[in-house]
């Protein structure tokens, strides 16, 4: 008989796609956040749906976007801190709790037949404190899970199963409200969070501190700050992760006033385009859950960012529905090859005692900015068109990202620190 130690050895040669899948720790995470993710999205279209027949308020729906989003966007730093003060599985168990009890919590608000919007308002906001703290710990636990050659693939494959669950969930969702209610999605939100949870409790990983954090918090923050600016390995990646969050990657806001205002078309066409544009985000992860064997490549933020932003500026100097379909095909694939390779980039260059308070810092720029990048595409449509917001956000966005492209080089050749983890 073979060794299981062999078996694995083979099949993971014979499937170099799904490496970190043959960890098992990481395996039982990945099928648990399958189940959960998709929970999630019903859940976030059912949210949206009760906030609209509470108050018919398009503002009072982007209030309650508004107040999950701006706790990640504050407190992400805090929860970085408190990622690296406890072991991370232990976080993550007490944050996913949290939030499974908030999805029963909204199922019989529902169910009851008296939900307002203030309960809803609360419960999104605790929801975004949450997610404060477990995004952070989420993000630096991957890598406890799995070996360090594997951690792309990991983040790739990990960058597919959400895209899927947000093509998959929604379409669920539309159908469980039409036959069981609103009420149902919360309640099966919660119930996709046991299975997470179970999962958890079987990782035999912990995320363990390796440090002990006594100084302030202000301390602390200085300290991850000052860090960061010594590498630019980790600095510059960054960068321009906030420059595309800000200018590009929030390109989803769009789309709904692109479909109906500017072309005209109705919801059936909205729900393609979606649709499509997951499917770009899902090739995006399998590509580079593929090319993961080679180990993580420097130019892949390029063509990301590039594919991402391009394919916004030709959208808005060329409006179509036709161009529509395949710009946001190009668009989904290049923001995931773009956040997963930055994320890979990040994770192999930080130091253990840091990476929770580091990765607060990715989850702060990549989710945590979505208020501010709306705000800024948001005021661009509404003074001059839906196009001229894509051509300026993804033409900006483009500026900068070669800009800080050519100061990363410069860093580099000036010696600051920073040994290249890829090339």
């Amino acid at each position: 008989m073979t060794p299981p130690s062999e078996t694995t050895g083979v099949a993971r040669q014979r499937f170099p796609a799904f490496a970190a899948l043959y960890h098992r720790d990481y395996r039982l995470y990945w099928t648990g956040q399958l189940v959960s993710v998709t929970g999630t999205w019903l859940q976030q279209v059912a949210l949206s749906w009760l906030v609209l027949e509470l108050t018919r308020s398009a503002f009072l729906l982007g209030l309650v976007g508004t107040v999950q989003f701006l706790p990640v966007l504050l407190f992400s730093l805090y929860g970085g801190i408190l990622a690296d003060r406890v072991p991370k599985k232990s976080l993550i168990i007490a944050t996913q709790t949290g939030m499974m009890l908030v999805a029963f919590l909204l199922g019989l608000l529902v169910a009851s037949g008296r939900v307002r919007y203030w309960e809803v308002l609360s419960c999104a906001a605790f929801l975004g404190l949450l997610n404060a703290a477990d995004m952070p710990a989420r993000q630096s636990f991957i890598i406890s899970l799995v070996d360090r050659r594997d951690l792309m693939n990991a983040l790739s494959l990990h960058a597919a199963l959400f895209n899927s669950a947000r093509i998959a969930g929604p379409a669920l969702a539309g159908l469980i409200i039409g036959r069981w209610g609103l009420a149902a999605c919360f309640f099966l939100n919660a119930a996709s969070f046991t299975v997470l949870l179970a999962q958890l409790f079987r990782i035999r990983a912990s995320g363990a501190v390796l440090t002990s954090l006594n100084a302030s918090l202000g301390v602390e923050i200085r300290s991850v700050l000052a860090y960061v600016r010594r590498m630019p390995g980790i600095l510059f990646p960054l960068l321009l992760l906030a420059e595309l969050s800000l200018l590009a990657i929030n390109f989803n806001v769009l789309v709904p006033a692109f479909i109906r205002l500017t072309l005209g078309k109705n919801v059936g066409d909205y729900g393609f385009v979606l649709a499509v544009q997951g499917l770009g985000a899902v090739a995006g992860g399998l590509i580079l859950a593929v090319a993961s064997r080679r180990g993580p490549r420097r130019w892949w933020l390029g063509v990301g960012a590039l594919t991402l932003a391009g394919a916004q500026v030709v959208l808005g100097c060329w409006p179509g529905y036709h161009q529509a379909v395949w710009l946001l095909f190009l668009a989904g694939l290049g923001m995931t090859t773009f956040a997963s390779t930055a994320n890979t980039l990040v994770q192999l260059a930080v130091a253990d005692e840091f990476r929770g308070r580091v990765m607060s810092l990715y989850v702060i720029f990549f989710v945590g900015t979505t208020p501010v990048g709306n705000f800024l595409v948001g005021t661009i449509a509404h003074r001059w068109g839906v196009p001229a917001a894509f051509a300026v956000g993804g033409g900006a966005a483009l500026f900068l990202g070669i800009l800080t492209a050519l100061w990363w080089r410069q860093a580099e050749r000036r010696g600051l620190g920073f040994a290249r983890a890829a090339s």
